[in-house]
């Protein structure tokens, strides 16, 4: 299983302030605690063990009652099961990452983001053999960006499952999913690996009534043997837990306050802010219904209804409803952070960077702010893909290219004349070099005469090198489009792999040998992309 790495700013497809976090850049060191280093762990894990103590203690148990409940109706693995039982013990720690519930898991980077997630727990364990390292999935169940979610591409076609149904996507119901069933049988096709896919749709799609429990059965039929805990939050018992933090939000607005000022420092060094904070950070969540609440007077509200309440009236609701209060995308973190006895959160690009907006609220909450981890990220060749490249003589930092800019680097490398004018460019600066010597030395009003024929020469240059490039991609057409076609098949619509691709295109190829392939080749602490070729 031959493999590859490449330092994720060179590929450019991750943003500098991604690559400062990786290269631990000094400007950002106050935005996050612990680097995600192995060594960091211990002070991290001390930390963690020292906040349950003091704000949480008794969170362990209710965690273990839900996700028991949770697992009940599910075929659990043996590891997975032992994991869950270990939560009890304060020597028990979690690795978390966190998704959307996207149709049959969505880009490949589902994957990579759980088996991240495994990975670090293997890692851990062997490092620090006196605790016990949980993966956690966190479903994004209390999320209502359906069109985000509602489909998957495979093979350049685009399957969706189109409903009307609003709120929180967890309590959405699997109607109509029977038709997204008959078009991916069709997809598909025949073979071992398409019955088993069609049977894993059907089982967690047609035979569950929700789709939190359709992913949490996909996610454990994927990932269970490997002792992946699923969890949704959206639970009675677990937003108790998180009570104090809410109210704290609802009376003090708290992470107003502390998230805007961090925006602020953050937007000095360049950032485009991502995510802004609300006053109240909080949806209210019922019967279809996920809308904000908001403050003014002294009057709380929800937007959209007749929902009103005091002060007093509020935390009331609070107290007997706590499951109709939904943490926003800035209070979610830290929500997780409650329930869970977490060291480490694995995502994204993205989500890094609103993490690193947060801190400021995690201590104005005394909660403990995890290790941020990158998740690892991947390109997967096949065989005969990784022939073609090795044959055409493109290398894989060529494939990272943009599409243009490919192009001409293929023509120049193909043609058997030379399209690159950068050694008569330079010639002809040395050359306009002396002319500006020649014109201090004489007559200093003919600078701007020897600058205008400098900038029309080298145009003239560049316009022909533009030209010659032009005829020669003409006439290496054929070759050009291999090339090209190629790139296209690693890089769909020019985005990455693992951005658009699903995993039962790869899973038709490789079947069970997919996801134990996988994660052998990732690292989740080496912090580069990885190319793999599977054969």
């Amino acid at each position: 299983m031959p493999t590859d790495c490449i330092p994720f700013r060179e590929t450019n497809y991750f943003s500098d302030f991604i690559c400062d976090y990786l290269d631990e850049k000094e400007a950002l060191k106050g935005f996050y605690h612990h680097f995600p280093k192995l060594e960091n762990f211990k002070a991290q894990i001390e930390e963690k063990k020292s906040n349950i103590k003091c704000h949480h203690e008794h969170s362990r148990k209710v965690l273990v009652d839900t996700l028991e409940s949770q697992y009940n109706n599910l075929k659990t693995s043996e590891l997975t099961a032992v994991n869950i039982e270990s939560l009890n013990s304060e020597n028990t720690f979690t690795i978390t990452t966190g998704h959307q519930l996207n149709l049959f898991t969505g880009p490949l980077y589902f994957l990579y983001k759980i088996i991240s997630t495994i990975n670090l727990t293997k890692q851990l364990k062997a490092t620090y053999p006196d605790y016990n390292f949980v993966p956690i999935y966190w479903m994004a169940s209390e999320d209502h960006d359906f069109e985000e979610i509602n489909y998957f591409n495979f093979k350049g076609k685009k399957i969706q499952w189109n409903s009307e149904q609003t709120g929180a996507v967890g309590h959405f119901n699997t109607q109509g999913l029977d038709d997204v069933f008959e078009v991916i049988s069709a997809e598909f096709g025949p073979g071992k690996n398409a019955e088993q896919l069609k049977i894993w749709f059907k089982e967690a799609y047609l035979n569950h009534d929700n789709l939190a429990d359709a992913t949490r059965y996909l996610a454990n039929e994927l990932f269970g043997k490997q002792g992946l805990v699923v969890l949704d939050a959206d639970d009675k018992a677990l937003k108790r837990l998180f009570i104090p933090q809410m109210k704290k939000e609802l009376l003090e607005q708290t992470a107003f306050k502390k998230v805007t000022e961090t925006n602020s420092k953050l937007e000095e060094l360049g950032l485009k802010i991502q995510v802004n904070p609300r006053e109240i950070n909080l949806f209210y969540i019922k019967d279809g219904l996920r809308e904000r609440i908001i403050e003014e007077d002294g009057v709380f509200s929800v937007l959209e209804t007749d929902l009103r309440w005091d002060k007093s009236e509020l935390l009331s609701h609070l107290e007997e409803f706590p499951e109709r209060f939904s943490p926003n995308v800035i209070m979610r973190p830290l929500y997780q952070e409650v329930i869970l006895p977490n060291l480490c959160y694995i995502g994204g690009g993205g989500e890094m960077i609103y993490w690193l907006q947060l801190k400021s609220n995690f201590e104005a909450q005394k909660v403990t702010f995890p290790i941020l981890l990158l998740r690892n990220s991947a390109l997967i060749k096949s065989e005969k893909q990784a022939a073609k490249l090795t044959r055409l003589d493109i290398s894989n930092n060529d494939l990272f290219l943009d599409r243009h800019t490919y192009i001409n680097k293929r023509v120049r490398k193909i043609s058997n004349i030379d399209v690159d004018f950068s050694a008569q460019i330079q010639h002809l600066e040395s050359q306009f070099k002396a002319l500006y010597d020649l014109a201090e030395q004489t007559d200093k009003s003919f600078l701007g005469a020897v600058k205008a024929q400098e900038v029309k020469q080298t145009k003239g240059l560049k316009h022909l090198e533009k030209r010659l490039l032009k005829a020669q991609k003409v006439k290496l057409a054929d070759e050009i489009e291999r090339c090209t076609a190629l790139q296209e098949d690693l890089f769909p619509s020019q985005s990455l792999q693992e951005r658009n691709t699903n995993f039962s295109e790869l899973y038709l190829e490789y079947g069970d040998q997919l996801i134990p392939e996988i994660t052998q080749a990732l690292e989740p602490l080496k912090g580069e992309f990885l190319i793999l070729n599977l054969k």
